[in-house]
């Protein structure tokens, strides 16, 4: 069964519950769908059950033709570039080339000898065609064959030793092939020769992540500002994410509206050369092209979207900038004070003024708090030199006031604004880190203070009692 959705141009804004169509006709799982390159809403599906079925989607899903010369289940189907022409491959080991309105099979012969799948791709117009397989002894190979003559292929490489299947992507404008397996973190691409060996090594594209399966933009939605040429969009195997991978041609553009001509010729456009009905009757034609530079369709100008990423052509005017007056030079001016005084920093006080005016007053009596502890605890520290030893001098004096200096209390810590915002809130959090840090060192500080002055009071006893 074969269900025809409809995707809005701007995209998905909810879950798709209603289909256009549901297409029956196979009596076992469909494993590929083709759209035909010219003709309009003609489709293609290739089944397990072997049957490779015609649809006319317009006329609500009637069906055109049934080709049933497969004995097993279809591994790949491909059509050629007018849509005349398909090539299919078989569990049987066989590749075949069918007329598909007809379902006269033009020409057949072994494929490749390994049992997985075979894979296979038309190469444009040529009249050749590409098959990616396995060989007796399980190496990953390519084979190019010529379609009239499937009796032995016109050349056939080994590639590695993957266990993978190959899948081909020809892009007919660049004349590139590419190679992608499944379970790889790589894509090959060669391009192709009208002579032998047909196929030469240009490159691979690498990555540490394996690929589940690949899907391809048509070429009318590459940027050809950046050089681009290709893009798949890669499922990835081990994680839920669709990655779109670009091959850009590393070139030095001068201007970034410069466009590269020899890159991107005419493409297939997004309109349709014949009807299903015309298609059927037995007519051919090539597919309708367009300018990658102008979009325009050759026939008459194409209707540019928000998703047809061509460059639309561009205006020679050149733009009227209006003159700046004085007025304008002021307004500029100001607003450059204006940010200048907003960049400083400011720090705010929301505090009523009566609050403001306590808060003072309470800094200032603990001021005087602590003149007077000073004081006391100055007198007391006198009184007990005076009692277990001579006059202290003026040394000694002012190394213990550095001590009870030292053994003071801090001064209490008034919050008048709490930090609102995370960063402030960390900033906080680490002073506060820091001044347990530094509180606890004035703590070891102190208790070496009072072991010492322990000390002292104890030897300054036994020289009392020995004299």
């Amino acid at each position: 069964m074969v269900k025809l959705w409809h995707i809005k141009d701007e995209g998905f804004s909810d879950h798709l519950e209603d289909w256009l169509a549901e297409l029956r006709g196979h009596r076992r799982r469909v494993t590929q769908i083709e759209w035909h390159p010219v003709a309009q809403s003609v489709l293609f599906s290739a089944g397990a059950d072997g049957l490779v079925v015609v649809w006319t989607v317009a006329n609500g899903g009637a069906i055109l033709n049934v080709i049933d010369c497969h004995p097993e289940a279809i591994q790949c189907l491909s059509l050629n570039r007018d849509g005349s022409l398909i090539a299919t491959t078989c569990r049987d080991r066989k590749l075949r080339v069918i007329e598909p309105r007809t379902s006269a099979v033009v020409s057949s012969g072994e494929c490749h000898e390994g049992i997985k799948p075979c894979k296979v791709v038309f190469l444009g117009d040529s009249g050749r065609l590409l098959t990616t397989g396995f060989s007796r002894h399980s190496d990953r190979q390519y084979a190019v064959w010529d379609q009239d003559d499937l009796s032995e292929p016109l050349t056939k490489e080994i590639i590695d030793s993957s266990s993978g299947v190959l899948f081909p992507y020809y892009d007919h404008d660049t004349q590139i092939v590419y190679l992608a397996g499944k379970g790889d973190g790589n894509i090959r691409y060669y391009e192709v020769t009208p002579n032998a060996p047909y196929l030469h090594y240009l490159n691979q594209f690498l990555s540490g992540y394996p690929q589940r399966g690949l899907g391809v933009m048509p070429k009318r939605g590459l940027d050809v500002r950046q050089c681009e040429i290709f893009r798949f969009y890669k499922l990835h195997a081990t994680k839920n994410l669709c990655e779109p991978v670009s091959m850009i041609v590393p070139r030095k553009v001068s201007s970034s509206e410069q466009f590269q001509e020899d890159l991107f010729p005419d493409t297939a456009a997004a309109k349709p050369g014949l009807t299903a009905d015309e298609w059927a009757s037995g007519r051919n034609k090539q597919p309708i092209l367009m300018s990658m530079k102008t979009g325009d369709v050759k026939g008459g100008p194409v209707q540019h979207t928000q998703n047809n990423k061509v460059s639309p052509s561009k205006n020679n005017k050149k733009p009227v900038l209006e003159e700046k007056t004085n007025s304008a030079n002021n307004v500029i001016s100001n607003n450059k004070k204006k940010f200048a005084f907003l960049s400083q920093e400011t720090i705010p006080d929301y505090r009523p003024i009566e609050k403001m005016r306590d808060n003072e007053k309470h800094k200032e009596n603990e001021e005087m708090n602590e003149k007077s502890q000073k004081t006391s605890q100055n007198a007391r520290f006198q009184q007990i030199q005076q009692m277990f030893g001579s006059k202290p001098n003026s040394n000694s004096i002012l190394k213990d006031q550095s001590i009870m200096e030292a053994l003071q209390p801090e001064k209490e810590v008034l919050i008048i604004d709490a930090p609102k915002g995370e960063l402030e809130l960390r900033k906080e959090f680490l002073l506060k880190c820091e001044e347990v840090v530094r509180l606890k060192q004035q703590i070891a500080s102190r208790d070496k203070i009072i072991k010492e002055l322990e000390s002292k009071v104890h030897q300054l006893k036994l020289s009392k009692l020995i004299n």
